[in-house]
């Protein structure tokens, strides 16, 4: 299998050749996310805490999805690394056969738990119907996801990450368009609403998983074909599950916790709920940059330890935390400053502006602990040590996110904001015990490559 010079990822690699393209695709993500809740609030109030509750489970369906995305961005990134060519085809077919077949059947589910999910989450009466529509079209549509989630790893471990911006940006345009038509433009009159928006979402995944092959293939990546899997490399896939599985668990566990919390903040009221929302879509662009500085590091990691360089390994990942740190803080302040006048863009209610000023005071703290988090569980995954942040995160969660949430949120009647300092709890002291681990350099050893270099034993 030729190589592209252009895919070459080791120690010389400067982080913003990776985390300048992943910053810009993950900006233009958040804003396709988030774009449903900004149209919606001009529509119907109720219709954004609703989807607001729908994206939670939507984000447990991707969650899922990850198990073997997560696993092929690990196996690929070391095998690249080791040069290990030869066998990539086979990986990405596997990939992507998978995940499809999953995603099929996934999607199948969580349409049938509709109900039960609503019932749990305790969603009020005038949301109910709002979360209930978009779960089905969404989430009936989210095979695709399950597919461009590999398809993006692929190319990201190959070097492309220019390729997840511009694909991005598209379906933002996509997205964005068909929600105009739907809520205020030629379609209005079909009322629609909320069922129109989530169809907007489905038709601009489909056409970013379209755009997603073809530059697999124009770009000269790599082929998929079914030959490739005769015989079936079953020892690989349970290999590339074992990956997944703990990683997947880790971020399942999260999501799960907190979707506890959200049913905390649905019997505190409709204002905090709305608030919540609003607050999430603000906070995720203060994420950013060290998201994607993480997943950059991530693929540099995997590459540098597959080729056996694990002392570069060990010192760029702090030297990503430098960067990335004193960046998120910056962001996350100038949030909290700015939120009384950034809020209005959703609201005027005063009610939900006061609760949403104290969220964002409190995010500063979650923000902090979540670069911490993202760059060393990050690597640590990209390493092949993912048992561990899968336990700290088990740990972590409940016995301090969840614990602290309900007593200071809930029992001290601090409410939404409450909520929060337990999450800061959580993520400031996971981060703790992640940077250690890898201080520590307890992950060496534990390389796929190391593990085995014949991908079929």
């Amino acid at each position: 299998m030729k190589r592209n010079k252009t895919t070459i990822i080791d120690e010389k690699t400067p982080l913003l050749v990776l985390a300048g393209p992943m910053f810009l695709e993950l900006l233009l993500n958040t804003m396709l996310h988030n774009v449903d809740t900004v149209m919606l609030s001009h529509y119907d109030e109720y219709a954004v805490g609703a989807v607001g509750n729908a994206n939670t489970i939507m984000f447990m369906m991707i969650i899922l999805f990850n198990i073997i995305a997560t696993a092929t961005s690990v196996v690929v990134a070391q095998y690249l690394g080791a040069k290990m060519y030869e066998s990539m085809n086979m990986i990405y077919t596997l990939a992507i056969v998978v995940n499809l077949v999953f995603g099929i059947a996934l999607s199948a589910a969580f349409c049938a738990a509709n109900p039960f999910i609503m019932n749990f989450l305790h969603v009020s009466p005038q949301m109910r119907a709002f979360s209930m529509t978009y779960i089905y079209i969404v989430g009936g549509g989210g095979f695709l996801m399950a597919v461009s989630n590999v398809m993006l790893q692929i190319l990201r471990c190959n070097g492309y990450t220019k390729i997840g911006m511009w694909v991005t940006f598209g379906i933002n345009i996509i997205n964005i368009v068909g929600n105009y038509c739907f809520l205020y433009g030629p379609l209005k009159f079909m009322n629609m609403g909320v069922a129109g928006v989530a169809i907007s979402t489905v038709v601009a995944r489909f056409i970013a998983v379209v755009a997603l092959i073809v530059f697999f293939y124009v770009t000269g990546t790599g082929k998929l074909s079914l030959r490739y899997l005769n015989p079936f490399p079953g020892k690989l896939l349970s290999r590339m599950i074992k990956i997944g599985l703990p990683s997947a668990g880790e971020n399942l566990t999260y999501n799960l916790y907190q979707t506890t919390l959200l049913s905390f903040v649905n019997a505190m009221g409709n204002d905090a709920v709305n608030a919540r929302a609003y607050c999430n879509t603000i906070i995720s662009f203060a994420m950013i940059f060290s998201n994607a500085a993480a997943m950059s590091t991530q693929i540099i990691t995997g590459h540098l330890v597959g080729a056996g360089k694990t002392d570069e390994a060990y010192k760029r990942v702090f030297k990503t935390l430098r960067t990335s740190m004193p960046i998120t803080i910056a962001l996350s302040s100038v949030n909290a400053i700015l939120c009384r006048y950034t809020l209005h863009i959703f609201t005027d209610n005063p009610n939900i502006i006061n609760l949403a000023q104290a969220i964002m005071i409190v995010d500063i703290f979650v923000e902090i602990g979540r670069c911490l988090n993202m760059t060393f569980v990050s690597s640590l995954k990209a390493a092949g040590a993912y048992i561990f942040p899968f336990i700290a995160g088990l740990v972590c969660n409940w016995g301090l996110g969840l614990t602290t949430g309900y007593t200071v949120g809930v029992a001290l009647g601090l409410g939404v904001a409450g909520i929060f300092i337990g999450t800061a709890t959580d993520e400031c002291i996971r981060g703790l015990i992640v940077m250690y681990y890898w201080y520590k350099k307890k992950w060496l050893g534990k390389s796929v490559i190391e593990k085995s270099y014949n991908i079929n034993t």
